[in-house]
């Protein structure tokens, strides 16, 4: 073929479709065009000649009911979360294969292929998000819109798996609630490939053109390289950082460019030597797949090398290419199987709201009813979504512009993010004005004000059950201490060394723990002022500061953690500072124990830590972490407004023990001393999610620093004295 020219006129010289290749419509569609792909270089008789690819539209079907399983029976299904990579495959070896069989030959091609991926994908998204808007308005509490709002803005635009990545790395939103299009991460992974990956094809033909080389061997090349070097960022992060490790495109890349790979070699069902393999490599393929499904949980590192089980057991079963009875495909191929690969992309979209929405609307967690009602809507739903939605809109209209699809594809995402915003913007002005309620109310003086309400004495106050809580609840997961707006955290993996200094007094305090230390800081402030302090924090995310070495999901973390406390004490020992006020909730287990039976080796590991402390001449104040809801109060504050009883619970269930008390105990000395503030966070029975007028937490057990503000006259004489002792 001679030079062509593109549409912004660069010179493409010798781009030729791949040997062997056949044009291929629509390569991730779930209808039955999808399942064709084209046929690989010198295979005389492939499953695409020979018709559909039953065993990819039943990997597809396989690979939801994964998903939803997992989504809906965590219990029964822990690993199901591989579905996901099963996709990945599957998109990874259809997209390469029309890129392949129909490469692109400059700007034009690549126009018209992105336009073909709008009208494919679009339409159902952006009908799922709409949807979900409107259901979130009208079933979650208000506490979840404006979060949600900004998920869908990403979803829309395909950014959300780093928006995920971002929040998945900060300690305190891990018990936040998750959105209802969470899921849509993995979506945004698929159309930021659909974006690089036929440049990259686009490349390798100009590239084997020019220099006289075969388009094959280049292909096998650099999508190979890809593979590995995805490969092993994925190893790499998920080692370093597993929670944005999920997330992010370039640990998942390799995933996609495994199917690409297997797109640029025959089937073995096509080749006379390996045909005979075909079907016992099916069968093993797709056992790798169920054995990874079955197996894994949520304490496998992963992706990483874990992910080589799913991925590569996909990939056998497409290589393998077999559409015989005595394969897979016989059992795939069954109709009900066929049609649930079918629907997948729309039961994917819709099993997820169903999932987070629902309980809202039944008022308690999902039910054996309730899990039924999902699996039949969803499917209800994904049957209506593929006839009137995804196939209407698959293929442009004859003459159809392109500019015509991009408009409307731009149309769309606008609309949801006009209303994303809209709702973004309602919420910022509620909280505008829940801050100058705020403000009002700390500049009171009312003595019943928070903790107020619970000094002894007190028993006088009375605070009405429907008058307006502070700060109000759309505030208050956000009414968190400066530490977190001003950047004084080390988080995962524990590699940072941050710490901020307020105050320039002469005395020198140091706070040093976890989260559960951070939330004191705000009641610290203002004894810091009124006293002429200095505060230095020591701040950390789960990881106890501790001798005793904790199980993280790696063990570099675990390292990590160890070394940051290491660090601590080497910093606050001797006489730098005056005073180490520390405070811990142990929410990781020591090494060799579970959370049930770690208690004795974290107060020897507390123990161990505290005298070399001591021993370098520091005086040690240790605070009792008072409490743990479980519950997110803030949502159940909203959920159940002028009722704030159902929010509370008897005091026996919310205090707990403090195995960091134990240590001090057991040391024994007179500059170790503790205090406990639990009459300050609960009353002599109950401990309650509001109290005096104040939203007590921003989240499951992190204490708002609204609350802690009122706790600071009640402090400040058990700090006076530890400092004098």
């Amino acid at each position: 073929m001679g030079a062509t020219r593109d549409a912004v006129g660069a010179r493409v010289d010798h781009i030729e479709a791949w040997p062997g290749f056949h044009p291929l419509e629509d390569p991730i569609s779930t209808s039955s065009e999808s399942a064709r792909p084209a046929d690989p270089p010198r295979s005389s008789e492939t499953p695409s000649s020979r018709g559909f690819r039953r065993d990819i539209q039943g990997l597809r079907a396989v690979a939801v009911s994964l998903v939803v399983v997992f989504h809906i029976w965590p219990q029964v299904l822990a690993g199901g979360y591989v579905g996901v990579d099963v996709f990945f495959v599957i998109s990874g070896f259809l997209i390469t294969s029309h890129l392949l069989s129909r490469p692109p030959k400059g700007v034009g091609d690549l126009g018209v292929f992105w336009a073909r991926r709008v009208h494919r994908l679009l339409p159902a998204a952006l009908t799922v998000l709409a949807v979900t808007v409107v259901a979130t308005r009208l079933l979650a509490p208000s506490t979840q819109w404006a979060g949600t709002a900004k998920e869908i803005i990403a979803s829309a635009f395909y950014v959300q798996n780093w928006v995920l990545a971002s929040s998945s790395v900060d300690y305190l939103a891990e018990g936040e609630a998750p959105s209802p299009v969470q899921h849509y991460w993995s979506l945004s992974i698929e159309e930021q490939f659909y974006l690089i990956w036929p440049i990259l094809i686009l490349a390798v033909f100009v590239v084997a053109g020019r220099c006289r080389w075969r388009a094959a061997s280049v292909a096998r090349v650099v999508i190979g390289g890809m593979v590995a070097l995805s490969l092993g960022v994925s190893v790499w992060q998920t080692t370093v950082s597993p929670a944005s490790a999920y997330f992010i495109t370039p640990t998942r890349m390799w995933e996609l460019a495994v199917g690409g790979l297997v797109a640029t070699v025959g089937s073995m069902s096509g080749s006379p030597r390996l045909r005979a393999l075909a079907v016992p490599v099916a069968w093993v393929g797709l056992g790798a797949v169920v054995i990874a499904g079955v197996t894994y949980s949520g304490d496998t590192p992963f992706p990483g090398y874990t992910a080589l089980l799913p991925v590569l057991g996909t990939a056998a079963v497409i290589w393998a290419g077999t559409q015989s009875a005595a394969s897979p495909t016989g059992v795939l191929q069954a109709r009900p199987v066929q049609w649930l690969g079918d629907v997948s992309y729309s039961v994917y979209l819709w099993h997820w709201p169903l999932v987070v929405l629902l309980p809202y609307a039944s008022g308690g967690s999902l039910g054996v009813l309730d899990q039924v009602v999902i699996v039949v809507t969803t499917l209800v739903l994904a049957g209506l979504t593929k006839t009137y939605v995804e196939d209407r809109y698959r293929h442009p209209r004859p003459g159809a512009r392109l500019r015509r699809s991009y408009a409307a594809a731009a149309a769309g995402m606008a609309v949801i993010a006009a209303v994303g915003t809209v709702q973004i913007a309602e919420s910022t002005y509620r909280t505008d004005q829940a801050e100058g309620e705020l403000a009002s109310a700390l500049g009171s003086a009312d003595p019943c004000l928070g903790a107020g309400a619970l000094r002894e004495g007190q028993g006088q106050c009375t605070i009405d059950p429907g008058a307006t809580l502070v700060p109000s609840v759309d505030l208050a997961a956000e009414d968190k201490s400066d530490a977190y707006a001003d950047g004084c955290w080390t988080n995962q993996p524990f590699t940072d060394r941050a710490t901020c200094t307020y105050g320039d007094g002469p005395t020198r305090i140091a706070l040093v723990g976890n989260s559960h230390a951070g939330h004191w800081l705000p009641a610290l402030q203002i004894i810091a002022e009124k006293n002429d302090w200095a505060i230095t924090t020591f701040l950390v995310s789960r990881c106890a500061v501790t001798d005793a070495r904790q199980r993280f999901d790696t063990e570099q973390m675990t390292q990590n953690c160890y070394d940051y406390g290491q660090w601590v004490q080497e910093q606050t020992s001797g006489d730098t500072f005056d005073l180490v006020i520390t405070s811990e909730r142990q929410s990781v287990p020591v090494l060799g124990t579970t959370m049930a039976t770690t208690g004795p080796k974290a107060v020897t590991g507390y123990t161990s830590y505290l005298r070399d402390w001591a021993a370098g001449g520091t005086k040690i104040l240790a605070i009792k972490d008072p409490t743990f809801p479980g519950i997110d109060v803030p949502e159940c504050l909203a959920e159940n407004p002028g009722d704030h009883s159902r929010c509370s619970a008897p005091r026996s269930e919310w205090i707990i023990d403090d195995p960091l008390m134990a240590a001090v105990e057991m040391v024994d000395l007179p500059t170790v001393t503790s205090v406990s503030f639990d009459d300050f966070v609960c009353g002599p029975t109950t401990c309650d999610g509001a109290i005096g007028g104040v939203v007590a937490y921003f989240d499951s057990s992190h204490l708002t620093a609204t609350y802690v503000a009122t706790m600071a006259p009640f402090m400040e004489q058990p700090i006076l004295a530890a400092l004098e002792g």
